[in-house]
């Protein structure tokens, strides 16, 4: 299955020079050249592996991240990595469908549907998983798992859907088993919460400043700004406490503010029928203004 990849594009990250200020003077401007490659069983193991530790969070301890990093090698020619120093350096960026019935034999795969019916069991929103994964159901479910370092602009994001979309009718045509009739994505998102070095030090927090959506929690922000978009052309969408307790996770992941940071587990199930125009919808709301 032939497939072009490799373009090459331009983006630019903002640099605050830690002056109080605020002033336009302040903000230093960075190019960066980023490039879309397919995923190389030789040289992205290791970056993969530590991208897919940072999506599952606490809860990565719980499935055998090598053995899933091997599987989404074993299908190379679909799915994309984002780096900046050329093909042999390591992956900023990762985006890949692994298909669900076609690998539910494989133990990683198991971990991964027992975990998901897990949450969906405890949480209503999600309750409609538990249907798709029963041994009656006849959907084809893509999961899809992407990721990228904090520092990432979001505007790599839609040359990978793009892609995505691209190398599955590829595949189709090559009558590979990619024709989804749900795509599931695995994501995160987090609360703020009282950092407990602030109540230690006496020192006031930071009000906030991203925009969310509302949970019974509190609000929730994005990790992903996709995410936002992808939910208004969802069927459910819902998070999830994560397995593990890390007691100090709160603060230990407050690099950017005062408060602390509550991650929890995200998904989102999309009709494989309106998987196109939900692509469509992400590039135009990342699209440079």
């Amino acid at each position: 299955m032939a497939k072009r990849k490799h373009p090459e594009a331009d983006a630019t990250r903002q640099k605050d020079d830690e002056d109080d200020s605020g002033s336009d003077e302040d903000m230093d401007m960075l190019d960066v050249d980023f490039e879309w490659f397919d995923p190389q069983p030789d040289v992205d193991f290791h970056g993969l592996k530590t991208l897919l530790r940072q999506l599952f969070d606490v809860d990565a301890q719980l499935f055998d991240l090598s053995a899933l990093v091997d599987l989404i090698l074993s299908q190379p020619l679909l799915g994309s990595t984002v780096k900046t120093d050329g093909n042999e350096s390591d992956p900023f960026a990762f985006l890949t469908v692994l298909n669900l019935h076609e690998h539910r034999e494989k133990q990683v795969i198991k971990d991964l549907t027992s975990y998901l019916l897990s949450k969906s069991s405890t949480h209503p929103s999600l309750s409609q998983l538990s249907q798709l994964f029963s041994s009656s159901s006849s959907a084809q479910v893509g999961l899809i798992l992407t990721e990228r370092f904090i520092n990432m602009p979001a505007e790599i994001v839609p040359p990978m859907y793009n892609m995505l979309l691209e190398e599955i009718s590829w595949a189709l045509e090559e009558k590979e088993p990619y024709n989804f009739t749900h795509y599931l994505i695995l994501s995160k998102t987090y609360t703020e919460v009282e950092s407990k070095l602030d109540a230690e030090d006496d020192r006031p927090a930071k009000k906030k400043k991203q925009k969310g959506s509302k949970s019974e929690g509190g609000e929730t922000f994005y990790f992903h700004p996709e995410d936002e978009v992808l939910q208004k052309h969802a069927m459910l969408w819902g998070n999830f406490d994560y397995t593990k307790k890390d007691e100090g996770t709160s603060d230990s992941k407050r690099a950017f503010q005062e408060m602390g940071v509550k991650p929890s587990g995200h998904v989102i199930l999309i009709d494989g029928a309106k998987f196109e125009e939900t692509v469509k919808a992400v590039g135009a709301f990342l699209s440079p203004s």
